[in-house]
């Protein structure tokens, strides 16, 4: 098995935990390469098989990044807080991975996206890889902006608020939920269109195809605002730029070893669908 080793060197313990487990990695698989600066092309490098990947979901994300079009299935593990899709924690790191290597296992796939900054200018086209969520926002000192959303070339809203989040069922549990969205199952083939305080009682959380091209323009009187794509990457956009939302022809795979489902996770993390804890009784 080839297996790159990734992670964020920023992040305390991650380099050491990295120093302490590179010893038994490197009895049981091929690793290609250790980078925790996100320094390496990994386009350069054979393609592997597995990418572990230590720190938190940010981590992840910047792996993912990485990865660019030659996406690899990931096993996250979990140095961050809360731990959504690395949620490997160090303790139980040892027994995952000689599950892994026994090849008992599955790989889950989801849904990437591109987001595609355009202006009058055919040639300043920029183009970003995500995973997670495109949130465009007013910029300060400016507490509202006007935004209009075409769905497919048909303009479908205009509201004005702080802005709007597209996010994949991936990104639903992170920015989008607390933004009031919904947690969307994270295999769907869908996108969440989700108003950041709209000025409107009206406007609502919408879910619809990932087949379909979503395009995001400033309304009247919005001088700018910023497009960040998986809260890592931006752009500054004014009345000029369209922001094109659209299906990536990649998909981001994540390793699931027994014992490790997502309902368990929205339950150990978030305490979704159990009981309430009451303290006390009258």
């Amino acid at each position: 098995m080839k297996v790159y080793v990734l992670g964020n060197a920023e992040r305390p313990g991650v380099a050491a935990e990295v120093e302490r487990w590179l010893p038994l990695l490197e009895q049981k698989v091929d690793v290609l390469v250790t980078d925790l600066r996100q320094e390496c092309d990994l386009s350069a490098l054979a393609r592997a098989d597995l990418a572990l990947v230590f720190g938190g979901d940010g981590a992840i994300l910047r792996a993912a990044r990485q990865m660019a079009y030659q996406q690899v299935p990931v096993l996250g593990i979990n140095l961050g807080r809360l731990g959504f899709l690395a949620d490997i924690h160090p303790n139980d790191f040892a027994a995952c991975f000689e599950q892994v290597v026994a090849q008992n296992f599955q790989i889950t796939s989801h849904l990437m996206f591109e987001c595609l900054v355009e202006s009058s200018n055919p040639a300043s086209v920029q183009t970003f890889l995500g995973l997670n969520e495109v949130v465009v926002h007013a910029l300060p000192p400016r507490r509202m902006i006007g935004l209009e959303l075409e769905v497919d070339g048909e303009v479908v809203s205009r509201f004005g608020g702080d802005g709007v989040i597209v996010s994949t069922p991936i990104g639903s549990t992170a920015h989008n939920l607390s933004a009031g969205g919904p947690i969307l199952g994270q295999e769907l083939a869908a996108f969440v269109i989700t108003p950041i305080c709209p000025h409107t009682l009206t406007y609502r959380p919408i879910v619809d195809s990932a087949e379909k091209t979503y395009t995001i323009r400033l309304g009247q009187g919005a001088e700018q605002a910023v497009v960040m794509v998986d809260g890592q990457l931006g752009a500054q956009v004014a009345a000029q730029h369209r922001i094109v939302i659209r299906k990536a022809p990649v998909r981001f795979h994540l390793v699931k070893v027994p014992g490790h489902t997502n309902y368990q996770t929205l339950r150990d993390k978030l305490g979704w669908g159990t009981s309430p804890n009451y303290r006390g009784e009258l």
